[in-house]
């Protein structure tokens, strides 16, 4: 199992996204079930498994950034491996959002506005 944790003290917001799960060298041909275990909103444990993999017939799955709020523990509950996760972390700094966003265009959005061709339908 691998615990994927932040600092409680740190101020940002932290996004994990799960991308791929796959099995690596060494792996056998037998089931190997790969959950994520994480809180839920009553602050209780739950556990979910995410990927089945099987090296004659799944040996890879991709999870398509599958968004994550830390901390989370990936857990192979099922299955010998080894098994490989790739994804991404975000770290979005709160001070960074605190702008307001301003819903007037400018003369200049205008303008690029009115360049831009209309869509039209598909020819059959």
């Amino acid at each position: 199992s691998y615990t994927f944790q932040v600092d409680e003290k740190d101020d940002s917001d932290h996004i994990l996204a799960l991308s791929v799960v796959c099995l690596t060298d060494g792996a056998k041909d037998e089931c190997n079930v790969v959950e994520v275990v994480g809180r839920n909103h009553e602050n209780q444990e739950i556990a979910v498994p995410v990927a089945n993999l099987k090296l004659s017939c799944q040996p890879l799955l991709s999870l398509d950034n599958f968004k994550l709020q830390p901390p989370v523990t990936f857990r192979l509950a099922a299955g010998s491996g080894p098994v490989h996760l790739a994804g991404w972390h975000r770290i979005m700094h709160r001070e960074d959002a605190s702008f307001e966003e301003d819903d007037d265009l400018s003369e200049e959005d205008e303008e690029r506005e009115k360049e831009l061709a209309p869509i039209m339908p598909a020819k059959k």
